[in-house]
Parts: C-alpha cells; structure tokens; sequence
C-alpha cells in the first residue's frame, strides 16, 4: 500500500480522483468499486483501521490519506499504532491545473467548518478536501476556490447513505461526479 509517499501529480494529463471521508472502519463496498476505477484515492480522516486503507484500491495504487478526529493510536488496534501515527493532518497535492488540500476540518471548528475558514487557511489550493461532518457537499460559491466534502464513505451517521465524490481532470479542467448509496440493510 502507497501511502503519502508522493504528492506530485503534475505528470498525469488526465485523471481521477476518489475522493472519500470518515468511513470509522467500515467502508461501502460501492464507495469502493467506484474508488478502484480511479487513478488515486483520498481519504479526508475518521479511517478507523488499517483494514480500510488496505481494501482501497485505486488504479495507480496511491492512497493519500490525513487524520481525523477519531485517528488516534489508542482509539485502534494496537498492530495499527504505527501508521496511525505518521498520518498528516494536512496534505497538499499538485495536480494538473492546480493544488488540492486535504484535511479532516474538526480543528477549525469541532462541528461544522466555515467554508471561509477553510479558505482563508488555504488560498493558494484550487480546491480543499475536507470531511467530519459526514454531509456531502461541493462548494462552487468562490469560482477559483472549491470546497469538498465527499461524506461519510461508510455506514456511520452517514446521512441516508454511504458516498464519494470524484473530480476528473483533464489538464486544467475539473469536474464533480457525486455518488450516493442506499445504507445497509439492517
């Protein structure tokens, strides 16, 4: 598993990115067919295990993931201490037509982040990934600065459904597919 190794993208001239959020240790296993057709995967924090990050299998095999709230050593198994540990709280990435900042968001503000906050702390990214708030949303109010939260990936307070998004580049073009699942059945 590639993990944080390379933040570097500028040399693809097209490609996707599965953009997800706060799985705790169960991610959707349609989150993850969609994240294993894309070029590299994100995840914005609340991971929740090893186990995750191992089942993500992106095209390149790229996995950039950050830490959430809930990633701390003690609240994982003990085999897992180590990478829990070494996860940013930020990562920045370069890619085709721009920069990508990613972050979990709870130390903005512990419920819900200012979208403007997000902003202000990153004015140079192009967009900002955060999650923690297991809402779904992109924000296009400031053209040449969005604002994404893909949702919670996997069966926690996920709002009606586990979700992703992925952005598509084509050299300075981007764009936004939303997905959205029916939970699990109980």
């Amino acid at each position: 598993m590639l993990l944080n190794k390379e933040t570097n993208f500028t040399h693809f001239s097209r490609m996707k990115i599965g953009i997800i959020s706060d799985t705790h240790d169960e991610l959707s296993e349609q989150v993850n067919a969609i994240i294993s057709e894309c070029d590299i995967a994100i995840h914005a924090g609340d991971i929740g295990s090893s186990s995750v990050l191992e089942a993500l299998k992106p095209k390149s095999g790229h996995i950039i993931a950050v830490a959430g709230n809930n990633d701390k050593p003690y609240l994982w198994d003990f085999k897992d201490w180590e990478l829990v540990k070494h996860l940013p709280h930020v990562l920045e990435l370069s890619v085709p037509g721009g920069k990508i900042v990613i972050e979990h968001g709870h130390e903005h503000d512990m419920y819900m982040p200012a979208h403007s906050d997000l902003r202000n702390a990153h004015s140079d990214a192009r967009v900002i990934v955060y999650g923690h708030t297991h809402i779904q949303v992109i924000d296009k109010e400031n053209l040449s600065q969005h604002v994404i939260n893909p949702g919670a990936a996997g069966y926690t307070r996920n709002k009606g459904g586990p979700s992703c998004v992925v952005l598509s580049i084509e050299d300075k073009d981007w764009d936004y597919k939303v997905f959205k699942f029916e939970d699990k059945p109980l």
